[in-house]
């Protein structure tokens, strides 16, 4: 059966494997309003069980970037899943919205069934952790596409908030507290730039850098998924404006949260560093303002409230196990952004 389109370079059977073989990860991450199974060609889930009176929906997608190369490259597959995750629902968090289902599209070399199941199993994690049924995807076995042993990885995600409390950020004003959630390292963006350093290095990336972790442990922590803490802390505080802080850092980041004619000031020695930034600046001779222009540098996440809620958006933050802090405030200025405390 199908032997022809397998001369052709696509194992139909193997495909078939990896469905198999990913399903038990699938499974855990329903929710009662998916409707039906996998395995049609179409996902559903049924709104009118969220209980929400004027639902909003907000959907995103995104992709991993060349962070994919450094899995590939070292045959580590099982946490590469989360970061697709990560990079959609922290993006529709923004608006104040409950992520609810996502979708994964892998395309391939060649389908190994071992492989595939590993990178599911991370979207799987990912999705458990936020609530989010994967509910549906594509595997595209692409031969003259990709070279042995390459693959790719993106996703797509939605989620709903209730009309009225929606996140825009017209609500931010003057004198509003900036708070900035610790990541989990570079998450994923920058990885071109990494990489190069990396080689640049000439380090063994199995080598211990800190904590007992390898430079490749701490190169592929995956995303940090900010949904569980986010959607606590909406129900004590009135969040006026949030970013997720990816590619482009602070300054192109943090400005997209402010109505026009506000700035953001934003104090840096007030968190702390992860030293793989350290690292990556002292390897690359890299200005620190350019850093901040790349990477996150540390904070992943970032809420705006009233200058009253600061103690209370931190404490219930804490609570929930994420490091928070008061990074700086909004002030009226036509420069997006200003970065104080910054180190030579």
């Amino acid at each position: 059966m199908a032997e022809s389109y397998k001369k052709a370079g696509v194992d139909i059977h193997a495909g078939y494997e990896a469905v198999e073989r990913m399903s038990s990860h699938v499974e855990r991450t329903m929710r009662k309003e998916v409707l039906g199974g996998l395995g049609g060609f179409g996902a559903t889930f049924d709104l009118s069980q969220l209980n929400l009176k004027e639902p909003v929906l907000v959907s995103g997608t995104d992709g991993v970037g060349t962070k994919l190369k450094l899995a590939i490259d070292h045959d580590k597959h099982d946490t590469i899943g989360i970061d697709a995750v990560a990079m959609c629902v922290n993006d529709i968090l923004t608006t104040g919205a409950e992520p609810l289902y996502f979708l994964d599209y892998i395309a391939t070399n060649k389908v190994v069934p071992e492989i595939v199941e590993q990178i599911v199993k991370g979207v799987s994690d990912g999705c458990e952790e936020t609530n989010t049924a994967l509910i549906g995807g594509e595997t595209a076995e692409m031969g003259e596409m990709y070279h042995e042993g390459e693959y790719d990885i993106a996703g797509f995600a939605v989620g709903a908030v209730e009309k009225s409390e929606y996140i825009d950020g017209t609500k931010v004003k003057p004198g509003d507290a900036i708070i900035g959630l610790e990541s989990d390292g570079i998450h994923s963006n920058g990885y071109s730039l990494v990489r190069k350093l990396v080689e640049q290095s000439k380090v063994d990336v199995n080598d211990t850098f800190v904590d007992d972790k390898s430079y490749l442990d701490v190169l592929l922590q995956p995303t940090r998924l900010y949904v569980k803490p986010i959607l606590k802390l909406k129900e004590s505080v009135a969040i006026h404006a949030m970013t997720h802080i990816t590619g482009g850092g602070f300054y192109e980041n943090i400005p997209r949260a402010l109505p026009e004619g506000l700035g953001a000031k934003v104090d840096v020695s007030t968190f702390e560093t992860p030293e793989i930034f350290n690292w990556l600046q002292q390897v690359g001779d890299i200005d620190t303002d350019e850093m901040y222009n790349i990477f996150n540098m540390g904070i992943g996440f970032t809420v705006i409230v009233d200058a009253k809620d600061v103690d209370k958006t931190i404490g219930l933050l804490n609570e929930e196990n994420v490091n928070a802090y008061h990074i700086g405030e909004v002030v009226e200025s036509e420069t997006p952004i200003e970065l104080t405390g910054v180190k030579a």
